[in-house]
């Protein structure tokens, strides 16, 4: 008896402990079948989020169609197009269609407009820093530049001092090594640059201000017309292809190369909390566009500038480099304007001492690599 009740309680516990753990396991599936309820709700809400069509507007500082930095803005619009699949639209508008051109940084500060294409010297006047972004005279080439930008810290420091500006920076192109210049007079000694009226921006401009240059800042379609009338002397733009579009060689026949802005960066800037607000899937279709834009730009450059130095001197364009004492007072009027604006701005000097550091670590390696296999090819 005592052993037929022994076995009837431990059957019984056992029942009841197998009992327990189904119904254990039943709550642990219950409690995974809500888990996985939440997640896949979550899922196709982002992918709600991500079908539903949003509309963005970008200005551009350029005119409409204008030769690759125009043209790139448009290749720009339509990949990102298709790349959303239709879900991310944006709007174009070129120079003064809704923004004035050089007004563009403000309207999408207030969110006037979400994004613009334009170049970052034009807001040095809010920031001296911002024109080391563009580049500096005898600085970083494009490679160079988009190395410290990704990996040497000019991302972070560019999108930390735009961020005050509730804006949110992305590379958009880049002109590579410009030439230094259309002259009316040849240019034979630095005392003929001496009260010389010149259109040309930037950090390029103050340093030509040392040299006894006048520089003008004009927007690009009063340009020739100011040249060929004479009311400047000389101008810079960009290189070969643009340049020979201008027609700055009827009127001023002695072209330079360049020292003044060996690697100009054109820049994409959102309205950042426009940006934040997007999807994650469309954050990263314009960023991957962006990227793809400031590859081709550049390579479009290279390409054009090549096929149109070869047409500019069939038609009579006298090529000159700078005599050495220029590039002399040049390269000591760099230090002495470093040294003024790193004494007013602290961004300034911020960003320059990053930029100038890793442009010396890649000085070291260019010198043995790159130099020498210009020289001996």
């Amino acid at each position: 008896m005592k052993r037929r009740d022994f076995i009837t309680t431990s059957t019984a516990l056992a029942a009841g402990g197998l009992l327990s753990a189904c119904n254990d396991n039943n709550r642990r599936a219950i409690d995974y079948s809500k888990i996985q309820e939440k997640k896949e709700k979550k899922l196709a809400s982002i992918h709600v989020n991500y079908n539903k069509k949003v509309t963005l507007k970008l200005a551009t500082s350029w005119p409409a169609h204008f030769p690759i930095m125009g043209t790139g803005v448009e290749n720009f619009v339509q990949r990102v197009n298709t790349a959303s699949g239709g879900s991310l639209e944006i709007k174009l508008y070129p120079k003064n269609t809704l923004i004035p051109a050089l007004a563009v940084f403000d309207a999408c500060s207030s969110g006037e407009i979400d994004i613009f294409h334009s170049g970052p010297y034009y807001w040095k006047g809010k920031n001296s820093a911002f024109s080391l972004f563009s580049g500096m005279p005898f600085g970083m080439t494009s490679e160079e530049i988009n190395a410290w930008m990704h990996f040497g810290g000019g991302y972070e420091l560019w999108r930390e001092l735009y961020a005050k500006y509730n804006l949110y920076p992305m590379l958009g192109g880049n002109t590579n090594i410009q030439m230094g210049g259309w002259f009316r007079k040849e240019i034979k000694e630095l005392n003929d640059l001496n009260g010389l009226k010149m259109r040309v921006p930037g950090l390029g401009g103050e340093v030509f201000a040392k040299l006894g240059v006048n520089p003008i800042l004009l927007p690009a379609g009063e340009i020739y017309t100011a040249l060929e009338r004479g009311v400047i002397d000389a101008t810079e733009w960009v290189g070969p292809y643009l340049d020979m579009k201008m027609g700055f060689y009827k009127v001023a026949p002695y072209y330079y190369s360049g020292w003044h802005e060996p690697g100009s960066i054109l820049e994409l800037s959102f309205n950042k909390e426009r940006f934040s607000k997007l999807s994650i899937e469309h954050r990263a279709i314009l960023e991957m566009a962006s990227e793809e834009m400031n590859a081709k730009m550049t390579y479009e450059f290279q390409a054009k500038n090549s096929l149109a130095l070869s047409e500019l001197k069939g038609k009579g364009v006298i090529l000159k480099s700078f005599p050495s004492d220029v590039i002399s007072a040049a390269k000591k009027g760099l230090i002495d304007v470093v040294k003024y604006e790193s004494a007013k701005n602290s961004d300034f000097k911020e960003v320059y001492k990053s930029a100038s550091s890793f442009l010396n670590a890649s000085k070291s390696y260019s010198d043995v690599s790159l130099k020498k296999y210009l020289t001996l090819r």
